[in-house]
């Protein structure tokens, strides 16, 4: 189990990526925009390294680049390597597992930068299944569908988000940490096409939480089994609340249970592709979130809903040029401050 973080009470903050090929810009963007709750953004225009699975490959055992992809080397033998991340994960020995600036530049940008008044410091990693889905070896079979390969995801996995919670710390003076597990592809939770083994899930998993001190969550821009991710009592769960919002609330009764033991629901009211937010506007987003709040609180009480909800675009903000991106974060940190002069 995760550790809980501080009430957000409807705060605003922002998912993934950002369109900016300027580290300083982008960070400057995102402490204007969500001084209270910020995050550290992806920067994927900036070269494929800093796309999501690549930007958290580098300590990867067998990692091939090759034609803009991903590859394990399964004609090799990785057996030491693998057996260093075990070693690596009993001992606590983050350091190996540091996120350079090639790999993140925002993130080595925002170290620069003093936040001890901000309440909390939010950063995204890759999650073990999506790592490990978009992965392929020599066969082009996901290394996840690999027992032994999926469990070393894990454990580099926590590993890695441990070294970035402790460097948020001791670099930017923030107090109050969460790491979120960018997880897409839990949307094959179930699936007969694409399975994905829930116990797999569960032990990759309970191997980052154990690991991690601060808080950490899980993002989902895609349906999934809510009743499994909410019963791993992660922080913060994040969904695309702008598209997947019905099939959420079919789950109502884990929804307010998870709320109740201090879990951080983040509503992604604010559609992220610029096709979509083009046609919305700021009071038809927020009439859309008040949908699910009378929804939910019709069996919750409203105090418990604005405490544990955070506002957010859906997902990550890639596909925009920066102004429309601010516009995205403007219009989320707008919502959010309506729902807090009404509500809280």
């Amino acid at each position: 189990m995760a550790k809980m973080i501080p009430s957000p009470n409807s705060q605003a903050t922002g998912i993934g990526s950002l369109p900016n090929s300027d580290p300083v810009e982008a960070c400057r963007d995102v402490l204007e925009i969500f001084p209270a709750f910020p995050y550290i953004p992806s920067l994927p225009s900036r070269g494929l390294l800093e796309r999501i699975v690549f930007n958290d490959s580098e300590q990867l055992p067998g990692r091939i680049i090759r034609d803009e992809r991903l590859f394990f080397d399964s004609s090799s033998d990785h057996t030491a390597a693998m057996e260093q991340v075990y070693m690596d994960y009993v001992e606590k020995n983050f350091a190996p597992y540091a996120l350079h600036t090639e790999y993140s530049s925002a993130f080595t940008e925002m170290m620069k930068c003093k936040l001890p008044h901000v309440s909390i410091l939010k950063f995204q990693i890759t999650g073990p299944v999506t790592f490990g889905m978009q992965v392929v070896d020599e066969a082009k079979r996901p290394i996840y569908f690999d027992t032994q390969l999926a469990d070393v995801l894990g454990k580099m996995m926590a590993l890695k988000a441990r070294w970035c919670e402790v460097e948020m710390q001791e670099k930017t003076g923030v107090k109050e940490t969460v790491i979120i597990l960018n997880e897409p592809y839990l949307a094959s939770l179930g699936s007969s096409v694409v399975p994905v083994d829930k116990e797999t899930v569960k032990a990759n998993w309970e191997d980052v939480a154990t690991l991690v001190n601060g808080g950490l969550g899980i993002h989902c821009c895609s349906n999934t089994d809510w009743d499994f991710v909410l019963g791993l009592n992660p922080s913060v769960v994040s969904l695309d609340a702008y598209t997947t919002a019905n099939e959420f609330l079919l789950y109502a009764d884990t929804i307010i249970a998870y709320m109740e033991r201090g879990g951080v629901v983040a509503w992604g009211i604010v559609p992220s592709d610029p096709q979509f937010f083009t046609t919305e506007n700021t009071d038809s987003l927020y009439n859309k979130y008040l949908e699910i709040r009378t929804r939910l609180c019709n069996s919750m009480p409203e105090e418990l809903f604005e405490a544990q909800s955070l506002i957010t675009p859906s997902c990550g903000i890639r596909f925009a040029d920066r102004p429309m991106a601010r516009a995205i974060m403007q219009a989320t940190a707008e919502i959010s401050s309506r729902i807090r002069q009404n509500y809280t």
